[in-house]
């Protein structure tokens, strides 16, 4: 029996994706002092969070479904919609802070390596807390109001959107690159 479609159900998918690279960074980190870091899966983790996370996901939230939700009646300035929208530059500025730190902790700067184990340790804490929010909140609360037609032609915009190509890398693309990583480091 066919799933019935609903406006949240691909951002629901693209969710355990995220959540999947979050724990593969986060095992890296508990790796650190027997094996110390692996420069290189943080900045694949790093560019999974920046391409997939933020500019497909995050751009699919705030440029689709959030405006949905608001023409719909849902404030944007308080409640949900609001703390969504504050994790999401929350999780901006994690990632700035990864990618800015990483050549000097490559190069042994010790401040460099502590900015960037911090702020991947606070990202992974935040996106568990924002996904667990929007799954049992905010993507039950839309699933309830955009129905019909709406969630149809919500869909369609948001598959197009995944057929984009972000800094010239596809989603399969991503995806092929968290599967890479979770091969290395899925405690599973």
């Amino acid at each position: 029996m066919a799933r019935a479609l609903t406006a949240t159900a691909g951002l629901r998918e693209e969710h355990q994706w995220i959540l999947k690279v979050a724990g593969v960074l986060d095992e890296i980190l508990s790796r650190e002092a027997d094996e110390g870091l692996d420069f290189d899966a943080i900045e694949a983790c790093v560019s999974f969070i920046r391409l997939f996370a933020d500019a497909c996901h995050h751009g699919q939230e705030e440029d689709l479904l959030f405006p949905e939700l608001t023409a719909m009646g849902m404030p944007k300035e308080t409640g949900p919609l609001a703390v969504m929208l504050q994790e999401h530059e929350m999780g901006r500025s994690y990632a700035r802070h990864m990618v800015k730190s990483l050549p000097g902790a490559r190069k042994g700067d010790m401040e460099a390596r502590q900015i960037l184990v911090n702020s991947a340790r606070g990202y992974v804490k935040l996106i568990r807390g924002h996904i667990n929010k929007e799954d049992n909140v905010l993507f039950n609360m839309a699933d309830q109001i955009v129905t019909g037609r709406a969630c149809e032609s919500l869909c369609h915009a948001f598959g197009v959107v995944c057929q984009r190509r972000f800094e010239g890398v596809s989603k399969e693309e991503l995806e092929g690159l968290a599967l890479d990583l979770m091969g290395k480091y899925s405690r599973e």
